[in-house]
């Protein structure tokens, strides 16, 4: 964690830590930030505890994000919205878990791409075995063709940035850590397809992947986000969590990389029409050496929701804090979690 203090006091030192962290820093390139457009997130949240955990997650995590960079987020799971007097009023539509399956409804997708739209698509809503189904879809717009294979169990990966040319992927570094996903391959290759831009993939050092001998991959090359050079549009591969099914209890969290976070928040802008890179909460960087000579830190380098803070030899790392509750009654625990932006992570050097 690359936090420094320089305060006596635990609680000022880490006050001074989370503003380090950078939970009140403003975006890297202001002028293209992400603010001021309408992203409308449709999801079904009835099939798969894995994908309804993520419809729930990334409805609080974009809502989140949205005030903290100035967008709007609305979610909802009425497939009926995709209409074309409803789409006029958003900059952005997101399938969250699923595609649009009568006529209508993806005539007034297609239309909306086609009139320069902005399109967020995330793993399981490529899904499709029927090559029947949608061809301007599956075929066209995706890419993808049908499903091919899926690893197991759900994992965390190294991703290589393909085109860092790209607005996207602007300003990330040549590989970028996942947050654990099930992973897709597909019919088609992507790589043959003119109009495809391959943005990231799977890096050869990150094989193995999976947990399941019948269902790893062991080697080739697996996109992970793409565009359709012919439109405004970005799908991510992942956005499965993994799950204890009996417990119906999440074990991970799908926005727990920050280095994929912000590849996603520039993703969005850029679909929106906005483009260069950005910073989320978070994102900042700094040192303040001092009390004791430590540093305020995780144990085990964990970067865990609900990892609790401590003080340690200072090493580096980074993470973020949170005010648990959310409270600011005396005595709250303060710890590591997904940087949101929200009110109990934000932090200002006492007077």
């Amino acid at each position: 964690m690359r936090v420094r203090h320089g305060i006596a006091p635990l609680l000022r030192l880490l006050a001074v830590a989370a503003l380090v962290l950078g939970l009140q820093a403003a975006p890297a390139h202001p002028a293209h930030a992400a603010g001021g457009f309408r992203v409308l997130a449709f999801y079904d949240g009835t099939y798969d505890a894995a994908h309804i955990d993520f419809d729930h997650e990334a409805n609080t995590w974009f809502a989140q994000q949205g005030a903290a960079h100035g967008f709007t987020y609305t979610a909802t799971t009425d497939w009926n919205r995709l209409n074309s007097a409803e789409l006029a009023g958003y900059q952005v539509v997101m399938f969250l878990d699923d595609y649009p399956h009568t006529a209508s409804q993806r005539s007034a997708f297609q239309t909306y791409m086609q009139n320069g739209g902005g399109f967020v698509g995330f793993h399981v809503s490529a899904f499709n075995t029927d090559t029947s189904d949608w061809p301007w879809y599956h075929d066209t717009f995706l890419g993808t063709g049908t499903f091919r294979s899926n690893t197991w169990g759900p994992t965390q990966e190294t991703l290589r940035i393909d085109d860092p040319g790209h607005p996207v992927t602007a300003g990330r570094p040549g590989t970028i850590t996942s947050s654990v996903s099930e992973w897709y391959s597909w019919r088609n290759d992507l790589r043959k397809n003119p109009a495809i831009d391959v943005l990231a993939s799977m890096d050869p050092s990150t094989f193995p992947i999976g947990t399941d001998p019948n269902q790893t991959w062991n080697s080739g090359d697996y996109p992970v986000v793409w565009t359709n050079r012919d439109y405004r549009m970005a799908y991510n591969n992942f956005g499965h969590n993994a799950m204890d099914y009996a417990k119906n209890t999440a074990l991970s969290s799908t926005f727990a990389s920050a280095q994929q976070n912000r590849l996603l928040l520039q993703e969005i802008a850029w679909a929106a029409g906005q483009e260069g890179p950005v910073t989320p909460p978070g994102g900042g960087a700094g040192r303040i050496t001092g009390y004791g000579g430590k540093c305020v830190d995780v144990a085990g380098a964990s970067s865990a929701n609900g990892t609790a803070v401590q003080l340690y030899d200072c090493n580096g790392t980074e993470a973020c804090l949170d005010a648990t509750g959310p409270s600011s009654a005396n005595g709250t625990r303060l710890q590591i979690w997904t940087c949101h932006g929200s009110a109990n992570q934000q932090w200002a050097l006492p007077s």
